[in-house]
This record gives C-alpha cells, structure tokens and sequence, in this order.
C-alpha cells in the first residue's frame, strides 16, 4: 500500500482508492463507522491476515486457497509503476504463502502492458512458487491478449507450463480524472463479466491457442457469459470476423478452457454442468468478494459424489499440480 503519490494503492476514509478512483462497496460497513484512517487500515488488514482467513475458510468448507491480486489493482495503465508493483505484489505473496503453504497457494501478478518485463516477472515468480498468473481480460495499457506483443509471455507461461488464471477488470479504474463517472459501478457488476468473455473470444479469434497450444486457462464468474452464449458464439465464428487467424473451429479449443461455476442459482449451475462439462471446472467463490459465496456450489445440480469431488478439489489439483505442494505442506 501507499507505494505511488499517486496511485497508491491507499486507504481514504473507509473506502480503497487508486489513482482518482474510489472502491464502491457495501460489503463492509462496519468500517464506514471507523472514524480514524489508521484504524480503518488496521480493520481491513486484519481481514487479509491468515488467522482471519482460516476462519472464513473453516466456515465454508476451503480447505486451501489460492490468493490474487485484486483486479482493481492490476495497474495496467500506470506505466513503470506497474513493473514495480508486480514484483512487490508477488514479493509479498510469496511471504505470506511461506508462513502457511497448507492452507494458501498464490497467483503471480505480471505487468502485462510490459510484455518483455511481464515473462522476465512470471519467471522469477514461479521461481518462488507461484502456481501460474492471473490476468485480466481486456486492454493492458492498449495491448490485447491476441496482440503479438504479448507472444513472449505466452512463450514464457508455455515454456513453464503453467496455467492463467483470467478475471476481468473494473476499466474506470483507468479513467483519470472521470474514474468515479461510472453510474452503479457498471464497470464492476457487468464489465467484468464482458471482459471475461472478450479475453475468450480474442485469445482463439486472434491465433494465440494455435502459435501455443499448450497454454491452460481458468476463466472466472462462471466464464463471463461464455456458457450461456456457446453455441451462438460458435456460430458467429463460421459467419463474422473474417479478419480472425483461428486454424480449428471455435469449440475445438475448449481443452484449453476451465470454468467456475461461481452462479448463485442452482439451475444455472446445473445448465453449466450439463453444458461444459465436469471436467472442465473448477471450485471458486471469489473469497472474501462483493459476490463471495457462501455455499456449496456443487449442491442442488444433480452430481454424484466423484463428480463433485472433481469440482471442488480433483480438478483444482490437476491443473495447478498442486499433489506436491499439499502432501509437502502437511
């Protein structure tokens, strides 16, 4: 925190603020009634301690969790800054999954809008044990996930083998002096979910499966709106865009794809079961999040018990090769 006179990130008020924009939320409002900011921060950071943590965790059944940057943190758009900031956001996690490797695994966080320093940055980061990275969907300082800038991190992530984790990001973040003109934090509650479903299309429209076709992602919040617009996006790949690369048709490259099933109704959930596929998912409920939840996702949607140990751990371990790391831990 309070790295950049600018960009922080900070705590003001109650509230997170990076650059000119301010976090919208009603998750916490018990903080609204601290008065003093050092005693805000201290309520917050206790909410980030793992003592903290292992209790919500216990209360929801999460026996580990692997932790992220927060997408508003991303720092796309904050130039040298966010070169600096991947290496001291990934410093930091490394610390605190060494203190309880059991319970916690990390996501790296990478300066995408730096594609040479991003691969140099993933590498030092797996180095020190992280599972992958995490990603957002969309614009990283006015490069895409399909431009071929970016070939070097994705050469990096294939050369190491590890996956990429893809969750969208608030963009008004990035707006300067209008970051707060987002009426209903629009940007948050439905942007994210576009941008989920963008970072899709472009990586397989663009020819990043085919130039790597080894590379694994994780799309979060149930893949944006990709399950429930499939079939017609597949369509629309044999009828519109015809400036794409792609070599295979669209849903030939759903090996290189898992899911959440991060939905808050059952029959939504069973819909995306029966659509995607149980192998194909993994358990995430945005832990702590304005949309956490706090139930079993695997509940109500019809799965026998190995298809819900799939789900919840099974496919989890797979793709983040995890086995060592848990057995080592306890």
């Amino acid at each position: 925190m309070d790295l950049h006179p600018h960009w922080g990130p900070t705590w003001t008020g109650s509230t997170l603020k990076i650059g000119d924009w301010h976090l919208g939320t009603k998750k916490l409002p018990d903080l609204h009634k601290v008065e003093k900011t050092n005693q805000d921060r201290d309520a917050i950071f206790d909410r980030w301690g793992h003592e903290f943590r292992r209790g919500v965790m216990e209360k929801l059944g999460v026996d580990l969790l692997v932790i992220s940057v927060p997408s508003h943190m991303y720092m796309y758009w904050t130039g040298d800054f966010g070169v600096e900031f991947a290496r001291v956001t990934n410093d930091e996690f490394a610390k605190y999954v060494d203190e309880d490797p059991a319970h916690f695994q990390w996501w790296a966080h990478v300066p995408m809008h730096a594609p040479e320093e991003a691969a140099a940055e993933l590498e030092r980061a797996v180095e020190m044990g992280a599972v992958g990275f995490s990603s957002g969907g969309s614009n990283f300082g006015g490069l895409n996930l399909h431009s071929l800038e970016l070939d070097v991190l994705w050469a990096k992530a294939a050369e190491l083998d590890v996956p990429i984790f893809v969750h969208g990001y608030n963009h008004s973040v990035a707006w300067g002096d209008h970051a707060d003109d987002d009426p209903f934090d629009t940007t948050t509650v439905l942007g994210m979910c576009y941008d989920e479903a963008s970072a899709f299309w472009h990586l397989i429209k663009g020819g990043v499966l085919d130039r790597f076709p080894t590379l694994r992602f994780y799309i979060t919040h149930a893949g944006g709106f990709v399950p429930y617009q499939l079939l017609r996006i597949a369509e629309m790949d044999t009828t519109m865009a015809p400036e794409a690369v792609n070599e295979k048709p669209l849903l030939d490259y759903m090996p290189n794809f898992w899911f959440d099933p991060q939905i808050h109704d059952a029959g939504t959930r069973k819909a995306m079961v029966e659509l995607i596929g149980v192998d194909r998912l993994v358990y995430g409920t945005n832990f702590m999040g304005s949309d956490q939840i706090d139930f079993d996702l695997t509940d109500g949607i019809g799965l026998s018990d190995e298809d819900r140990e799939k789900i919840k751990s099974g496919n989890a371990i797979e793709l983040l090769k995890l086995e060592d790391r848990v057995a080592a831990a306890r």
